[in-house]
């Protein structure tokens, strides 16, 4: 008995022993090894002993996780690099810490030149060595490595080295990730739109430091912020029709997600905190209900047609409302209830007027928490302070085709062309990459502009505080949050401010319509408003390049404006004419109706005869002018550069133009006068635009 006492006792000791080991090895937290440069340790922070992103990352994984930063300044992934991280007490460390986790995050000092154009071919095998070298210590350990932090254009070598290099260094990651089974977080992403943050171009400030541990936090937990959907999506929305119906959002990562669309069902799970599912496309039609759940959370949107999505952007007389057009109305009260017409106006958190903002505007429209909207019926009180122009567009191609028209309004008034392209285009864009650099003083953007950001950004304290009139800001604040969500088409109405430099613009808009498509994947149609007529001398220049760019520009189209200006108002308010005048561009040239004339007279070809010069026009049928008046409009460049109003008489398809006796001309011009009073029509009565064209 006595024995079995013992026997018992001892048991229980080793049951005890045995518990006690398991606890004390339960409660040894996760070790945790961020491995980096600069940015790793917090290089540039007031304290980086409490704001370097590891620390932070610490305080969110909390005491079950030890966490240490083991960034060098200065560090190289490559062995012959100038200061290479294998060589450094910070690896010795590393290895020796033994972690669990380990987070590299190194490249950025790569794209020095003493280092990438001579160990290039090295970077892939060395970086998987480095891996090597903390599974060795730890077969258990889980890797991941990182998408670099960005650099943006003010740093020294950018043009010269860097923007190529840190590219090519980037485009590897992936693949790196890929052939070693690592983790890959993208810290480039949630950054990349963010220049604010880095005071020097390089290093994120405590902020950036912040958005750097909650990625990766997000990444080692899988916590997403539970289960959203993108802010596009609302009740009373329009999804375009005959494309694939695109759902999207974000979700934890381990969570189930049920997405019901009309009677089908997808199930998905997130990847990296993002979501998607893809349903068959429809026809036009509706209404139809969205359900996305979870088990925890349950998302409804109601009211939702199929139909023709149509972006509205530009400046101010896009975003010139119906309540100020000329018979808004009569307009209005021909609303017809229950229109198959939905919109969405992205209304910006504060207006580019005169005004200083005060520290939390500031805040978050460098958050790119700019714009706020959702989609709505469109009815009297929602239209009034709609774009006018989009509306007039909307309300005439949906009655002509009986399709809903869903109109989405993303315009700033005053913005410029640049603002609305995005940052990889410009950095890459060799004309356009110096746009980019200390914008608030370049004589790239028009002194007009500059000045406005100017007493908007009076209280601004960050030297890169952002603005609307920024190069990309638009894009990566607005545009940049659409281009998973399918659209027919784009109506613009921009250039006011970038009239002083009509060759600039001649290459910019191009690229931004290039870059847009791009985005979206398929080359939609782009249709833009030619500048109105108004006592501005560089106008006429600017609306003779509009027209011109037409035929560099697939699926594009132009309306005229200028015979509906205002010779002292920069927003002329007769924005029905303008609407339609884009609306037939899209009812011929989109929806294929070949008996509507899109456009006015545009000339062809010019020769000499019987003292005279014949301009041929095609769109032409039957010319005309405007109340049978004599034809205004047209003047002769003589070999002096002096000008000749041209007395001429219309026919059918052309327009003769007298020669003043003993003059040698070298140029016919039309509408050429900043408020002009041309008045050449075809048969349709639409204007012919601003030209020139040369006297051979």
């Amino acid at each position: 008995m006595l024995f079995d006492k013992n026997r018992l006792r001892s048991r229980g000791l080793l049951l005890w022993g045995c518990l006690l080991f398991t606890f004390v090895a339960a409660a040894q937290p996760i070790k945790v090894a961020c491995v980096g440069n600069s940015v790793t340790f917090g290089y540039g922070l007031k304290n980086p002993s409490i704001a370097a992103y590891p620390v932070i990352l610490q305080s969110l994984l909390t005491q079950k996780y030890q966490v240490q930063n083991l960034g060098l300044s200065g560090a190289t992934l490559l062995k012959k690099g100038h200061r290479p991280y294998f060589r450094s007490k910070e690896f010795t460390q590393a290895i020796a810490f033994s972690p669990d986790i380990v987070i590299i995050d190194l490249g950025l000092n790569d794209t020095d030149p003493r280092n990438w154009p001579n160990s290039k071919t090295d970077f892939e095998p060395e970086y998987s060595w480095l891996i090597s070298q903390f599974r060795e210590k730890n077969p258990k350990v889980k890797v991941y490595i990182c998408r670099l932090t960005p650099i943006f254009d003010g740093h020294p070598r950018f043009k010269s080295s860097t923007r190529d290099w840190y590219t090519q260094i980037q485009q590897l990651i992936p693949g790196i990730a890929l052939a070693n089974n690592t983790g890959l977080i993208d810290l480039h992403t949630p950054l990349s739109s963010r220049p604010d943050l880095f005071a020097d171009d390089l290093h994120p400030n405590e902020e950036g430091a912040e958005i750097i541990a909650k990625t990766i936090y997000s990444a080692l937990t899988g916590d997403y912020g539970n289960l959203k959907l993108a802010s596009i999506f609302s009740d009373h929305m329009i999804i375009q029709r005959n494309k694939p119906i695109v759902i999207y959002g974000t979700a934890n990562r381990d969570d189930q997600i049920t997405v019901s669309f009309g009677q089908e069902k997808r199930l998905v799970k997130a990847k990296q905190g993002y979501w998607k599912v893809v349903f068959a496309a429809r026809a036009a039609g509706g209404p139809y209900s969205l359900r996305i759940s979870t088990t925890a959370q349950t998302i409804n949107i109601q009211d939702i047609l199929i139909g023709d999505v149509w972006l509205c952007s530009g400046q101010s007389n896009m975003v010139f409302p119906v309540n100020a057009s000329a018979g808004a109305a009569s307009a209005l009260n021909d609303l017809k209830a229950n229109t198959p017409l939905r919109i969405l106006n992205f209304k910006p958190i504060a207006d580019t007027n005169g005004q200083s903002w005060n520290e939390a505007t500031l805040r978050k429209v460098n958050q790119l928490a700019y714009f706020n909207g959702q989609w709505e019926r469109a009815g009297k009180q929602n239209l009034a302070d709609f774009s006018a122009v989009a509306y007039y567009f909307g309300q005439e191609v949906q009655q002509k085709t009986g399709v809903p028209i869903g109109l989405i309004q993303l315009a700033v008034g005053g913005s410029t062309v640049e603002s609305w392209i995005n940052r990889s285009t410009m950095e890459h864009d060799e004309q356009l990459v110096d746009v980019l650099s200390n914008w608030r003083k370049s004589d790239f953007v028009q002194e007009w502009v500059r000045g406005r950001a100017d007493v908007n950004l009076k209280n601004a304290e960050n030297p890169k505080q952002r603005h609307p009139y920024e190069p990309t800001y638009n894009y990566e604040a607005g545009i940049a949050k659409l281009t998973d969500f399918p659209i027919k088409g784009v109506i613009w109405y921009q250039g006011e401010s970038n009239a002083q430099n009509p060759e600039q613009y001649a290459h910019a808009f191009p690229t931004l319509v290039k870059s847009w498509r791009s985005k979206w994947g398929y080359d939609f149609p782009f249709y833009y408003v030619q500048l109105s007529g108004i006592n501005r001398p560089d106008w006429p220049a600017f609306r003779e390049m509009q027209f011109r760019i037409q035929t560099q520009i697939p699926h594009s189209g132009m309306a005229v404006s200028y015979d509906l200006g205002d010779s002292t108002n920069v927003h002329p308010v007769r924005k029905k004419q303008i609407g339609k005048r884009l609306a037939l561009l899209a009812l011929n040239k989109t929806y294929g109706n070949p008996e509507i004339i899109s456009s006015g007279p545009i000339p062809i070809s010019v020769r000499k005869e019987k003292g005279r010069f014949v301009v041929r026009f095609k769109n032409a049928r039957n010319l005309h002018t405007r109340n049978g008046e004599v034809v205004k409009g047209f003047e002769l460049i003589n070999q002096k550069g002096m000008r000749f109003d041209a007395k001429g008489r219309v026919s059918r398809t052309h327009v003769e133009l007298a020669i003043p006796a003993k003059q040698h001309f070298k140029k016919i011009l039309y509408a050429w006068q900043a408020f002009s009073d041309a008045n050449l029509l075809n048969e349709a009565n639409l204007p012919a635009s601003t030209f020139s064209l040369i006297l051979k």
